[in-house]
């Protein structure tokens, strides 16, 4: 949808993309359901709809089968509020643990990559092109090292303001801490849920 239709272009597409999916994915995961009739089989007119990066035409089929099997009538967003409910409720527990900060969404060295010389000549001609097309650099000036450094200090930009819009759009601090008013919208603002995520708001 990203790479290669360009579905998402801008951050904020980005970020609405990176809480649907994942919000899902949790609803699939509560439920014991799997994810293949949803965005594996893509229903043939899903290019027709205004929101197709979302792959919306099996969604209804969820929908049904919930409410059928608890006689409980819900919509999208009621499933996505449920996966909100346990996602926030996850990061809660990462944070009561020493963990769920920003620091811990970070990325491995290794998959900003090019790490290595050898890897950036392999695939010089791709890398080069990326640094003509989206940094205006002439890669012919420079050396292996600072083709290298160029790239990577580029990809770790762009991921830093993707990580500033997911949290943005999650209602997450900037620190990727859930805020308390996210909590409250979402019913889950218990006492001790609510002291945890106030130890790492500013």
């Amino acid at each position: 949808m990203d790479q290669v239709n360009n579905q998402l272009p801008t951050f904020e597409d980005k970020a609405e993309a990176l809480h649907y999916f994942p919000m899902f994915r949790t609803w699939f995961g509560l439920c014991g359901f799997c994810k293949l009739p949803w965005n594996d089989v893509v229903h043939p007119k899903n290019a027709e709809s205004p929101d197709a990066a979302k792959i919306p035409h099996h969604i209804q089929n969820y929908i049904d089968i919930f409410s059928g099997v608890t006689g409980r009538e819900v919509t999208e967003d009621d499933l996505i509020a449920m996966s909100e409910r346990v996602y926030n409720l996850q990061r809660v527990f990462n944070l009561r643990l020493g963990y769920g900060l920003r620091e811990h969404d970070a990325v491995p060295y290794r998959s900003v990559g090019p790490v290595t010389p050898e890897e950036y000549e392999s695939r010089a001609e791709r890398y080069d092109k990326q640094l003509q097309e989206l940094q205006g650099l002439d890669p012919a000036s420079m050396s292996t090292a600072e083709k290298m450094q160029a790239l990577r200090a580029y990809r770790e930009n762009l991921y830093e303001r993707l990580t500033d819009a997911v949290y943005k759009r999650r209602g997450w601090t900037s620190a990727g801490v859930p805020r308390v008013e996210k909590l409250e919208a979402l019913g889950i603002d218990y006492p001790d849920v609510v002291a945890v995520v106030e130890r790492h708001l500013p």
